[in-house]
């Protein structure tokens, strides 16, 4: 007997129905699965041989085959267990059930449980557009599978209960109630009041929060710099209900949702060592997984010791920085992940760290400083729209009882310009000024006469490519945002051209 169960397949954030079929023959015993399956599910043979044993059920002595189709479509993770257990049962005839219209999730233990199972969220969002609402899924997935509105969940614990549900022995299973998209909840990490001193960094990083721009700090070591950009997620305005989405099915692919957690609220701050190789930043593997710049969309990647990160890894860079989005090409085919994020560089002006200290004097030669600066190329540092040095902090500043503006402060000045790119890009793709291109600048960047003569003269003296040419603009647009003025004034276009790139490269 032929039972068809129908299911889902990931590759990346997009994917496929599958159809699982399993047929169940006379012949020596075997247990087959065939249709482009991972190790994951050739394992699976296994749990659901004991997982259909533990769950009351008979696994048949005859020759067992299971086909996921369509064939030529990667299949990976542990997520057809229960349908292939499910296919086993009522091939053999131990279960008459209907299972037209759907669609059956969830890794099985060996007891015959059902397990945390990752990706649900896009799995179910998936099944949804392509017309299919009734979902089984694992009952610790039931609260982040109830976010996808329109779907029905049904939430299982064990193969014997999504049995005696089919059979009409049970009823259908409470799904816990859907989840408030928007309640916001305090941003983790440290309040901008705290740091003392360095006012002109924590405007920087404000304009850079509101436009949501590109920044390297450069200054001595312990100045402040890894704490101001631990900072500045409490100072970004909160995710929306469609930002959260996106992050929370990027996590849930990933694996990264935290126990009790179904939708991610705060925005990801991601801070990989330098250490990490070129697949764990931009994503990649045999079977294409999200890299830490695509873990950090919506949010912060921050780059400790920047120049430390080798020449190489900075250029892969360059490409998710311009277009928002990362490609990764195998032989049978190409992933294409989200990789709009904020990138927070933190760097020494020298190999010693102490290039232009007031107090500490440099030990490296000018040829060391130079070719340490060389790191960064110039390609890279077009791509960074705010580049400011933070100096020592002095005594009397860090004794001192008085404290600067609070993170709550900036980060209400900061949503007031986001509300207003939020309403300039309504009903296109954009979100924030750093995500306009040339006809968006040419479009809402306009210059007074004083502001676009200031711009001539200071591409003529600093040498600004095209792309700095735009960014400038960008940035002085968003200058203007936290200001609510309609048109860039030569101020605001002074603060951005204060705010280039000028290392000695």
């Amino acid at each position: 007997m032929l039972a068809r169960v129908m299911t889902c397949a990931l590759l990346g954030l997009e994917g496929t129905i599958v159809e699982v079929e399993v047929d169940i023959a006379p012949g020596l015993p075997n247990f087959f699965v065939v249709g482009l399956p991972d190790t994951a599910i050739q394992e699976a043979r296994e749990r659901v041989r004991y997982a259909v044993r533990n769950s009351g059920f008979m696994f048949p002595t005859k020759r067992i085959v299971a086909s996921l189709a369509p064939a030529d479509f990667k299949k990976t993770g542990p997520a057809y267990d229960l349908p292939i257990a499910l296919g086993i049962i009522i091939s053999s005839g131990q279960l008459t059930a209907d299972v037209t219209g759907l669609i059956v999730l969830g890794e099985l233990s060996l007891e015959g449980k059902l397990r945390h199972t990752t990706g649900i969220l896009p799995m179910v969002s998936l099944a949804l557009q392509k017309g299919y609402r009734r979902i089984v899924v694992p009952a610790d997935d039931a609260l982040e599978a109830s976010l996808v509105e329109g779907a029905e969940i049904i939430p299982v614990e064990s193969l014997t209960q999504l049995a005696d549900f089919l059979a009409g022995n049970i009823p259908t299973p409470d799904c816990p109630p859907r989840l408030s998209e928007s309640v916001d909840l305090p941003a983790r990490g440290v309040d901008m009041s705290f740091i003392k001193g360095q006012e002109h960094v924590k405007r920087a990083l404000e304009v850079a929060a509101a436009g949501a721009h590109n920044v390297i700090m450069s200054g001595p070591p312990g100045s402040g710099k890894t704490m101001l950009a631990r900072a500045l997620t409490t100072i970004l305005p909160p995710l929306t209900n469609t930002e959260a989405l996106e992050v929370t099915k990027i996590m849930s692919v990933a694996g990264c949702l935290r126990p009790g957690t179904a939708l991610v609220r705060e925005r990801p701050f991601r801070s990989p060592h330098y250490t990490t190789s070129a697949a764990g930043l931009v994503g990649g593997g045999h079977w294409p997984r999200p890299g830490e710049i695509t873990l950090s969309h919506r949010g912060v990647l921050f780059l400790d010791e920047l120049p430390e990160f080798g020449h190489n890894m900075l250029e892969v860079l360059r490409q998710p920085l311009e277009d928002r989005v990362v490609t990764i090409s195998r032989s049978q085919g190409s992933v294409t992940f989200p990789s709009n994020f904020m990138m927070v560089g933190a760097m020494n002006p020298c190999p010693c760290g102490y290039f232009g200290d007031n107090l500490k004097e440099c030990r490296c030669p000018p040829s060391a400083i130079t070719k340490y600066q060389a790191r960064l190329s110039g390609p890279f540092l077009d791509r960074v729209d705010i580049f400011i040095d933070v100096p020592r902090v002095d005594y009397d500043k860090l004794s001192g009882e008085h404290y600067g503006e609070t993170s709550e402060l900036i980060s209400y000045r900061v949503t007031a310009a986001r509300l207003l790119q939020t309403k300039r890009f309504s009903g296109t793709r954009l979100v924030a000024n750093n995500d306009m291109t040339a006809p968006e600048i040419k479009r809402y960047c306009r210059l007074d006469s004083s502001a676009e003569s200031l711009l001539r003269t200071a591409m003529r003296q600093l040498s600004l490519s095209a792309r700095a040419f735009h960014r400038t603009q960008r940035l002085a647009r968003t200058i203007a945002d936290l200001e609510g003025a309609e048109s860039i004034l030569a101020h605001h276009m002074a603060e951005a051209l204060q705010y280039r790139p000028r290392l000695a490269v």
